[in-house]
């Protein structure tokens, strides 16, 4: 599956340079818009982060991702500032098709055995995000001594099988995808669901992911800066 990513800022459509903050583009002040263009080219999926929840630790831009959610039949996965299971509640009722859980799930790993157990691996994904692989918290502003591999045999062991994996170092810089971690993530780890996030440039970057492994991918920056257009994805999405 190819997942066109948006993420949110203030309401708007943005993207940061390897999560950082003070390095922001706009990509479009009206996210909605954006994501019925995404809609309309014939794909399928979209990758949704709130920012500002991922920096605040709570649901910031919830008006913005209802309105995508009401006004779009895409299948949405959204990551940001998930942090209690309460949280995890009112997005899927909502109708968000699945949350991704990133700091909570280093911190509280009983939240993501709790979220899994009630609502199922299909609807709960922990996000994989650092540099030099260890992970990141706290919307990538903290650095952990945990590696990606710990982790995910962590998260494997409450019944997690999809991970969103980031290397920060690589994220909106459209020098490519780490595709030796991901790929050996992946085979060290075959009943996980390794997801690329970070680095795509162009069309040959997803087609060599997928000929390494890599079926599920998130492509941001390429779409409005890079080689990459929604008809390409269009072509390559499974």
């Amino acid at each position: 599956m190819i997942f066109p990513a948006i993420d949110l800022l203030n309401g708007q459509s943005v993207r940061l340079y390897q999560g950082d903050y003070e390095k922001e583009t706009t990509i479009n002040p009206d996210p909605l818009k954006q994501a019925k263009q995404i809609e309309s080219a014939g794909l399928k999926h979209l990758h949704l982060v709130d920012l500002d929840g991922a920096k605040e630790g709570k649901p910031v831009n919830l008006n913005v991702i209802q309105s995508l959610r009401e006004q779009t039949n895409l299948f949405i996965e959204l990551g940001g500032g998930i942090r209690t299971l309460e949280q995890v509640n009112q997005y899927l009722n909502l109708g968000i098709n699945r949350v991704i859980i990133g700091s909570a799930a280093l911190a509280h790993p009983e939240l993501v055995r709790t979220a899994v157990a009630k609502y199922g691996s299909d609807k709960i994904v922990v996000g994989v995000d650092g540099r030099d692989e260890k992970v990141a918290t706290q919307g990538w502003l903290e650095n952990s001594d945990t590696s990606f591999d710990d982790i995910v045999e962590a998260m494997l062991s409450v019944g997690v099988s999809n991970f969103v994996v980031t290397d920060i170092a690589r994220d909106g810089t459209l020098s490519g995808p780490n595709i030796e971690l991901l790929s050996r993530l992946q085979n060290k780890f075959p009943k996980s669901n390794i997801i690329a996030s970070g680095g795509i440039a162009n069309i040959k970057n997803v087609t060599d992911l997928q000929t390494s492994g890599i079926h599920d991918i998130i492509v941001g920056r390429a779409l409005y800066d890079g080689d990459v257009t929604l008809a390409q994805l269009k072509e390559v999405d499974g």
